[in-house]
């Protein structure tokens, strides 16, 4: 994984102690919260509910045993033993307190961590696919470019005050595992019909209260390229993007406002200036020089077997782990998502054992996934038996992996100041009512993702069954959308009616999961079964006769 240069650990060690003074300042009075309040979105510093909150980006999801001790640490020593991990692979602590950030940032900064650029209207955290680097159906490793991207986005001068916030999502699979047309910008490894790798580049897409699917406007892009194209894009957003309305300030607005056509145009426009300067071309060295970080393991060569074990064993190995590139070798997911659990959630205790499973087992990178959960990239298969011991131990062996207790779930009304409802105890309720794991796997892939507010971090809009929690003269209710995916075939979720109330929408749901059972042909997921029969009946057994729908719009 990239390692900080001087440069690195310099511009960092800086920027806690300018930080410090300004929080200095804070408590003593000398800043008004008006005048903090730009200071500390630019440290990632939020002020929520009932605290404030601390997002510390983890770049393309990737963490090293170091660097989960540390979060370890920061959760047991400045919060309430946990943190939380979010749908764009950040970590947020819920209860710091103001003196302790400046201490928080230090000792993140000790293990090459830092939370610049997780919050304010600039590039965001990269994010990327959780399997990258290990998957079977992968191109190329995409965090190299995710890398170099960050190190082009970070503190740009000409980017740091956007219409509003930006985020990029990197991918090399041809199957979608970091939901890229959702996002402002997204850049996919492709071949061409001659063999040689490139650049799909999408804009435009989006969730929030204008949900947009993302559309193609760099069909391939050399890698040289890459950086002057994205750029380009940038310039055409930072120019043209509006100002005025914040609900109209997203690059999704602009781009589809222009249309494909012309959003091109421009964008080739600004490609044409920018490349006659020359001053952006990625020089191969440099490319070389960043995926050396990116080098794999040395891959022993191994029997490719799983070994036997018991029920529970073979019921997660089903589920949470992956084919891996490399013969004898899988991925596993670290499931989140205890039964009843909070969807994210992880204790100080849980974050130190992983650090000591990654020792023990010669594992030298964990991922966050972009669901929620955490990903082992390279696991001997021989290992497996003795890695989901330890992890059943810790509460972290739900064999759930994209079923439909897998549930991506916001912090909602629970925390947030931008919420309407509580998603935390819509999850957990659905989490027990489809508890059982025959039923569970009998479902088959359902992913069911829920949102607090309009601004959709849950990703409602892209989960197969979304939730949408809605305040209505001082009542929460929740409004279902069937049909959505934030994979390869992206699809933004029809929303079915009025509103449930919070003790009607498990109900709801599962007349929902209940009818797919019944209509599903063959090996149909229920996205499948949706699509060839449509909200109709799925909306005609929702409400059935006790519901009490009231309408949310």
């Amino acid at each position: 994984m990239y390692r900080y240069d001087e440069f690195d650990a310099k511009f960092v060690a800086e920027r806690v102690a300018q930080f410090r003074g300004q929080v200095a300042r804070r408590l003593s009075g000398e800043l008004t919260e008006d005048e903090f309040k730009p200071l500390r979105l630019m440290n990632g510093l939020y002020l929520q509910l009932h605290a404030y909150m601390l997002r510390i980006a983890v770049p393309y999801g990737t963490l090293n045993a170091r660097q989960m001790r540390m979060l370890a640490h920061i959760a047991r020593k400045y919060d309430k033993g946990y943190g939380h991990f979010t749908t764009r692979q950040n970590i947020q602590f819920n209860w710091p307190k103001l003196v302790d950030v400046p201490d928080i940032l230090a000792d993140l900064a000790t293990v090459e961590m830092h939370a610049i650029q997780t919050s304010g209207n600039c590039i965001r955290n990269v994010t990327a696919d959780h399997f990258a680097g290990a998957a079977a159906d992968e191109i190329e490793d995409p965090r190299p470019l995710a890398e170099i991207v960050r190190q082009w986005s970070s503190l740009h001068p000409e980017f740091v005050f956007l219409p509003r916030k930006f985020k990029i999502a990197v991918s090399g699979s041809p199957h979608d595992r970091a939901a890229l047309k959702f996002h402002d910008m997204a850049v996919e490894i492709v071949k061409n019909a001659a063999g040689e790798t490139g650049y799909r580049v999408l804009v435009g897409g989006g969730m929030g209260r204008t949900p947009y699917v993302g559309f193609v406007i760099g069909e391939f892009v050399a890698k040289e390229d890459i950086l002057a194209f994205l750029e380009s894009v940038m310039r055409v957003y930072n120019q043209s993007g509006r100002r005025d309305n914040k609900y109209k300030a997203r690059v999704k607005i602009l781009a589809n406002a222009l249309g494909p056509e012309e959003m091109h145009r421009q964008v080739m426009r600004e490609f044409e200036e920018i490349s006659r300067a020359g001053t952006l071309q990625v020089p191969r060295e440099e490319l070389d020089r960043i995926d050396a970080y990116f080098a794999p393991p040395k891959f022993e060569t191994l029997p490719d077997t799983i070994p036997a074990g018991d029920a529970d064993f073979a019921d997660w190995t089903k589920t949470n782990t992956h084919p891996h590139r490399a013969p004898g070798y899988a991925i596993a997911t670290v499931s989140l998502k205890p039964i009843g659990g909070v969807p994210g959630d992880a204790t100080d205790a849980q974050l130190d054992a992983l650090a000591d499973l990654m020792d023990a087992y010669g594992i030298e990178e964990i991922r966050v996934s972009h669901e929620q959960n955490l990903v082992l990239p390279h696991v001997r298969k021989k290992d497996l038996p003795a890695i989901h011991a330890r992890l059943k131990e810790l509460d972290l062996a739900t064999p759930n992996a994209g079923l439909i207790t897998d549930i991506i779930a916001c912090p909602g009304l629970d925390y947030c100041d931008l919420a309407n409802a509580r998603s935390i105890p819509i999850a957990q309720d659905l989490s027990r009512r489809f508890a059982g794991l025959a039923r569970q796997q009998d479902i088959g892939e359902l992913k069911i993702k829920i949102s607090g507010c309009i601004n959709a971090c849950g990703h409602h809009h892209a989960g197969h069954i979304g939730i949408l929690g809605v305040d209505k003269k001082g009542v929460e209710f929740y409004q279902l959308q069937l049909g959505g995916s934030g994979a390869e075939d992206a699809a933004i979720g029809d929303i079915m009616g009025p509103g449930f109330g919070e003790h009607e929408i498990a109900d709801a749901v599962e007349r929902v999961v209940d009818l797919y059972l019944k209509e599903r042909q063959g090996d149909e997921r229920f996205l499948d079964t949706y699509r060839r029969i449509g909200m109709e009946p799925f909306k005609t057994v929702a409400y059935g006769t006790g519901a009490h729908g009231v309408h949310t719009g």
